[in-house]
Parts: C-alpha cells; structure tokens; sequence
C-alpha cells in the first residue's frame, strides 16, 4: 500500500471514531436494573467498534513514514487501546461476569468472529528490541555459567574391540531382516505359482484379453475422476483440506517485504526530523526569541499599570505553581487575574474556618448519612459506565487531526518527510516557555523594585495554593530499601543464580489455539449459563496482560490490575499463557512457586528480603510478569504434612503488601496458576488475586480447530480418511495437553515418512487417546462450584436468580389477567 491509501484509511478511521465520540455521553446516563440488556448491548456494541479502530490504527502506526502523523497517531493509538480496557471493565461490571456472549451483536453489525480477536500493537515489540537481546544475552550469559560442564567419566568408554563387535551384530541383525522378508516373498510367490497350475488357468483370446483390459482400465480412470471431482467439490466449500497447500508466499512474502521496507523508511525520516527539530528550536530562538522577551516584557508592564490604576496597588506576581505568567497571556483582562489571586486568597482563609467547625459538620453528616442509606442503596443498583481517562485524550487527538492533516493540499498525494511549518508552530510554543520563565525570574524583581519605589511597599510572599481538605486520597506509602546499597546488577545476577529469573520460552498468543462460542445468546435465553470458550480466555489475557504491560502510558490510563489467577484443570495451558504474556510484551518471568522457593531465603528476615528483591527488579526492569505455579498452595487451608518442610505460606503476607504498592505505571503483574484451588482460602485468595479467569474443557468447536491445527503443525495434511469431526466427539473431556500427547504418539518420525505410501486414519489416534485421564464430571463440577463462590462468581449467581423471579412474577401475572 502506498502512503495515500494509508492517509485513505486514516480519514475513514476518523469518521467513525466521529461517529463514536458523539455515543459517549449516552454511557454515563444511569440506567435502570430493568434496562440492564440494552446497556449491555451498547456497551458490547462500542467495544466491537474501538477494537476494530484499534487494529485500523495499529496497522497506521505501523506502516505510515510521516513522523509527525506517526507522533498523533501513536498518542490516538495508546488512547483507543485505553478505552477497549475501560469498555471491557464497564462490560465485567454489567454481565457481572469475565467473559461475554457477543454473537447476537456480531451478527446485528455484520462482523466475523475474526473481529474479535484482541490486535497485539507491533510496537511493543519492534521498539524494544534492542533492549530485549541486550537482556537477552546477559541472560544467556550468566546461565551458561551456571551450567555444569559435563564430566568424562559419565559416557560409558568401550575398546576398539568390543566396539566392533556391537557393529558386527547390529550389521548382522539387520541383514537377517532383510533376508527374512526376500524369503517370504519368495514363498509367497512359489506358493501363488502352484495353485495356478493346479486349478488351470482360463484363455483368453487376443480381442477378448483387449475387452477385459480397456474395461478394468475405463473403470479405474472413471472412478478416478469421479473422486477428484467430489474431492474438489468438497475442498471448494471447505468440508474437506486442500490436498496440495498452495506455496504461500509469492503475494505475502512481497508484502511483508513491503513492510519492512517502509519501517527503514521510518527510521531514516525521524532521523531527519530530530535533526530538524534541534535546528529549528535554535533558529527560532536566536531569531525570533528576543521580540518574544520584549514583548513578554511590555505586555507584563502594561499589565502591572493597569492593576495599580483599577485597584491602587500592584499585583501579586502569579506563583510557578499556578503557570507563571501564563495566566496574564492567557486572553484575560487585568482584573479578572487580580479576581482569581484574591479568590485564593479568601479560599484559605475559608479553609482555616472549616477546621474550627469541622467536629460540628461531622455529627450533622453521620445523621445525615443514615437518611441518606436509603437512597444510596437505589444509586446502586443504577447501571451506568464510569468517568473515563481516555475520552478526553481522544478528543484532543480528534482535534488535532482535524485542525492540521483533515482536507489538507497534499491528501491526495502526501509527503513522506515533515511538515516545515507545523514543526516551527510546535517549537515556537517551546521556545515561548523557555523565555516566559526566564522573564518571569526578571519581572519579578522588577515588581520587587517598583512597590519600593512607588507604593514604598515591600513585597508579600505568595504562598502556593493548599491542597483540598479532606480525605488525601491516593496517598501512596513509601516502601522500605532493605537493599540500599546494592547495585541493580548484583540483584540481578543474584535471583538469575537462585533460579527465581528465568528466561521464558517463545510462544505467541496466537499459538493458544481456540474457537469462539458461537451459541452463547441462545444458551442465555435459554437460561443455560455458557461456559468461556478458550478464544475467550485468549482475548481476556491479550486484554487484562498484555495490553497493560506493552506500554506505560496505557498502563498509566487504563483501569488498574495488579494480579490475574488462571484456575483450570492440567493440561489447558495455563503455563502457555504466562509465556505468551512475557513474549509479546518482552517482560521478564519471576517464578514464586512454592517449590521454587524451598531453601531460600529462609527466616522471617529472609522472606522479606526475597520478596523485596524480586518487586524491586521487576520494577526496574519492567514489563515483568511474576509467576506462582500451584498457586492453591501459597494459601493453604491445611498444610499437608508432606509439605510442611516446604513451608509453602511463608510469602503470603509480604506479597500481599508488595502487591498494594504497585501503582499505575508499575507495569508488574502477578500471575498465579492452579488446579486445585478449593485447598485455599477464599478470602486470602481473591483478595490477592483481583482477576479469577476459568479454564474449562473446550467444546467441540475448539477441539475440531485444535485437532486440524496440531496435525498441521506436525508436519501431516488431513485426508479424507481422517474425520477430524469424529475426533473432535470422541475427545469430549480431554484437555489441549492430552491431544497434543495423542497426536505425537501417532505422528512420529517414521509414521510422517510412511505418510505417501500409508494415509492417516481416524482409528490411529484412538488408542492413544484412550490411554489418557479425561478431566472428569465431577472434577470440572467441582471447579465450577468454588468459581461460583469467588465474589464476581456470587454477584453473577445472584443476578440469575433476579432474573428468573422476575419472569416467574410476569407469568404469574398474565395468567392471572387471563383468569
């Protein structure tokens, strides 16, 4: 694509997101219970269309060479990103519940389940990667130390001798195979040559030998080509897999060098606009910034005269705190800047008031408070979306686009290099603050000079504005450095020795293999509760993880989550997902597990110092994803006598504290794992853990698609003797780790080498399959039951219940207006 269709799409991305910022204040209209679905529904509505926009302008971001568009597009790219988490939380706080069932609003808007799925920006990666194989390598590095080398003695050392001989036998063993089986075609065929001369052979003559021949041949060319015609019949509306995979790559591999090609573009063009930038800043200042000064000067002059012609006296110079003498340029008169300084003035002296009668207020509120109970409780149960942080940002963005690169002369055929002139007006803005306080240090003494000399007056000190009385709120408590005067290197160097920093695998999102669920509305009328399917929980870590650790500025906008528990049974890749998380945002793994942690650190001391370390280099070295496999055991209701040696709740009460100090812009989260936790306390867990996502068994859109996936992915096609449908009924209450098992125990080495010769069937996969442990009724029952007793899980249990009484009182009411 060139950069006009680029700007093409650009434009069009704005003209919805137009569409959409004239939707927002809708949201915070409070809605009643009895309105809950139409809110949901447009809840789910603007959620679809912001993901949409974000893919629009991830692939903008990503592909336009203009570094000026790029700067507004990255800031209207990390605000949408924003706003698909504020939606998603509004949505969890509506359906009361982590994931939702979009297929009706799907529908309603024409979109694919494609549309879905949660767009990874390309950035999180592209731009730190360089700081990735730095990290990388040092990694590597300290590992490789760690390492033992491997020792003489531990391969066992034959002679030449008895060496020759385990050759001669193995030689030998496989020459009597060889002869074996040449014997037993021999038999086979001496033993075919004695039937035909005992029971005769039929003669044919030469025309009737033609017939028979010409007839065996027509047939099996008609049969031949009858099945190619339905083989390609059933490829074209995709029943069956294309037997021959076109060669991906000629259009696809030129596009990706398209884009690669335009990134070294973007590189070379923001080289050029930082050395412009710099040169800009110092023309403007040597050319332009002394009439700025003077001018700065004259128009503060002017505006001491007329204050002391209104009022008698000169101004307070306005303090650097409140902007400086940004406020006299700021478009107001004389007197309206001498109003706002007095207001200040008369606010303190009200607040000083507010103390002496504060104990008086308090017991008016606390009888206040009790009338008020009543209609708190209704505010309550009032749905309606929260203030949002994004809106505003994407506003402005909105604006800027509109007010600069909308309906611009170059649209039709834009530049790759920057703007001159809009790069002089930005850097004319900073040259003007770089002078105004330079002015400001000069006028005020100025001032100074002028109440002595006129007024013989000394100046008054401006006291800065007091903060609000009341509640301090976000007062954030200071943590405690056990470890002052250790470097960061020697920390690091240290819990990479331990084994507490590991270097985590590569594994994609995308690799977490899953369908949606198709049928979630229809099971909700139905008042069946839908389970998540793994697409769910695929979009739900890309949103609650990744999102927020790939960039601070989203972490710092967005709806704050600290922590994430994955609860399902093993083998449904809860560990996969922990990886995926650290690859597609970069960040470094920590594993707290409590068998991890066995012999380290020990003492009470020592589980402050290990907690602290590990929070202190996350910090530092974030993005960092801190993991706890078995996670159930960290708050054990009863420690097994088997683990006490372990003392697997020695961090809970040091990571809970750790976990409160984090506060947006830390981009550390925690992770934890498990399959049992109804061994754990409820409180302590979900007090820990504010987000609880349950892993189920996959249904059988998710099975088919990873039955397909995992064969191609080892290296077989399907044929039309593998029913990949069959399989996916008969692995009903397997997990995705007990297929993969099932799918290398068929498809190993020499069985994809006998592929040509030997097509793969169905039945193959059977045995293997069999062998494994299904996750039961009674095990999934169980894991659904402690869900529905986590706090979302009551409040979600308590809305159906809601909800079937109020149609059981409409039935009953319209029976009786039938009566």
């Amino acid at each position: 694509m060139s950069e006009a269709a680029y700007q093409r799409l650009w434009d069009s991305s704005h003209l919805i997101l137009e569409e959409l910022l004239d939707q927002e204040p809708l949201l915070g209209e409070a809605v009643s219970e009895s309105e809950r679905q139409p809110f949901q529904y447009r809840l789910s509505s603007l959620y679809l269309h912001y993901l949409g926009l974000l893919r629009r302008f991830d692939t903008l971001y990503d592909q336009m060479v203009q570094p000026q568009k790029r700067r507004l597009l990255r800031r209207l790219l990390d605000s949408v990103a924003c706003r698909v988490l504020e939606l998603k939380d509004d949505l969890v706080r509506a359906d009361l519940c982590e994931t939702h069932c979009l297929d009706q609003v799907l529908q309603d808007l024409k979109l694919t389940p494609a549309d879905l799925e949660v767009p990874i920006p390309r950035y999180f990666e592209l731009e730190r990667s360089s700081i990735l194989k730095e990290r990388e390598h040092m990694l590597v590095e300290l590992l490789s130390r760690l390492k033992p080398e491997i020792s003489e003695w531990s391969f066992p050392i034959l002679s030449r001798t008895e060496a020759i001989i385990l050759l001669q036998k193995a030689e030998r063993a496989r020459q009597g195979r060889l002869r074996a089986t040449f014997m037993r075609e021999i038999r086979k065929e001496e033993e075919r040559d004695r039937k035909i001369r005992e029971e005769g052979r039929f003669k044919f003559s030469q025309d009737e030998a033609a017939v028979t021949i010409q007839k065996v041949w027509k047939g099996y060319l008609q049969r031949k080509r009858t099945q190619q015609d339905r083989r390609t019949e059933m490829e074209f509306i995709g029943m069956l897999p294309s037997a021959s995979p076109v060669e991906p790559m000629g259009a696809r591999s030129q596009a990706s060098l398209g884009a690669d090609v335009r990134r070294l573009r973007q590189t070379e063009k923001e080289e050029e606009f930082q050395l412009a930038v710099v040169k800009a800043h110092d023309h403007l200042r040597e050319v332009e910034g002394p009439d700025m000064k003077e001018k700065m000067k004259e128009q503060i002059r002017q505006w001491f005269i007329e204050c002391h012609a209104l009022t008698g006296r000169f101004p307070d110079y306005p303090d650097e705190s409140l902007g400086g003498s940004s406020l006299i340029f700021a478009d107001k008169t004389p007197e309206q800047v001498r109003m706002e300084l007095e207001v200040q003035v008369q606010e303190n002296k009200k607040k000083e008031q507010e103390k002496s009668k504060g104990k008086e207020k308090e017991e008016e509120e606390k009888q206040k408070k009790k009338g008020e109970k009543t209609k708190k409780g209704e505010a309550d149960t009032m749905l309606r979306a929260l203030p949002s942080k994004s809106v505003p940002a994407i506003n402005a963005g909105h604006k800027e686009y509109t007010n600069l690169w909308k309906n611009r002369f170059d649209s039709l055929f834009p530049s790759q290099s920057f703007d001159s002139e809009t790069l002089k007006i930005e850097e004319r803005k900073d040259v003007e603050q770089e002078i105004r306080i330079q002015v400001d240090d000069l006028m005020r003494q100025e001032l100074k000079n002028l109440r002595l000399a006129v007024d013989r007056e000394e100046t008054r000190p401006v006291k800065p504005p007091k903060k609000k009385a009341g509640k301090k709120p976000g007062k954030k408590k200071k943590e405690k450095d056990l470890t002052p005067d250790r470097p960061m290197d020697s920390l690091f160097e240290e819990l990479v020795v331990l084994g507490l920093l590991k270097k985590s695998e590569t594994v994609p999102l995308k690799d977490y293999i899953g369908d949606c669920l198709y049928l979630g509305s229809a099971l909700n009328l139905a008042n069946k509760l839908p389970m998540p399917s793994l697409a769910d929980i695929r979009q739900n870590m890309a949103l609650y993880g990744i999102l927020r650790l790939g960039s601070p500025d989203i972490h710092s906008m967005a709806p704050l989550i600290r922590s994430i528990l994955l609860v399902g049974p093993s083998g449904m890749g809860k560990k996969m997902l922990v990886k995926a998380v650290c690859t597609e945002t970069g960040a470094n793994l920590f594993d707290l597990s409590p068998e991890n942690l066995q012999g380290k650190y020990p003492g009470k001391t020592g589980v402050q110092m290990l907690v602290h370390v590990v929070f202190k280099v996350a910090r530092y070295l974030q993005p960092s994803v801190i993991w706890i496999g078995n996670a159930e055991k960290t708050f054990y209701k009863r420690v097994p006598k088997e683990e006490e040696e372990m003392d697997p709740k020695r961090i809970k009460k040091d990571l809970t504290k750790a976990l409160r100090l984090l506060s947006p812009g830390d981009r550390v989260m925690l992770i934890g794992t498990t399959d049992r936790p109804q061994v754990a306390e409820m409180k302590g867990l979900c007090r820990t853990y504010e987000r609880i996502l349950l892993l189920p068994r996959p249904d059988y859109a998710s099975r088919y698609v990873l039955w397909r996936h995992m064969i191609e992915a080892q290296g077989a096609q399907g044929t039309q003797h593998l029913d990949i449908s069959a399989l996916a009924k008969v692995s009903d209450g397997y997990t995705a780790g007990c297929i993969l098992q099932a799918i290398q125990a068929v498809l190993t080495e020499r069985r994809l080498l006998q592929l040509s010769k030997r097509p793969l069937l169905t039945s193959e996969f059977l045995g293997p399959l069999a062998k494994l442990d299904p996750v039961y009724r009674e095990e999934e029952e169980s894991l659904k039951d402690w869900y529905f007793k986590t706090p979302l899980g009551k409040k979600r249990m308590k809305l159906l219940k809601d909800q079937d009484a109020a149609e059981e009182a409409k039935l009953a009411k319209e029976k009786k207006k039938k009566k």
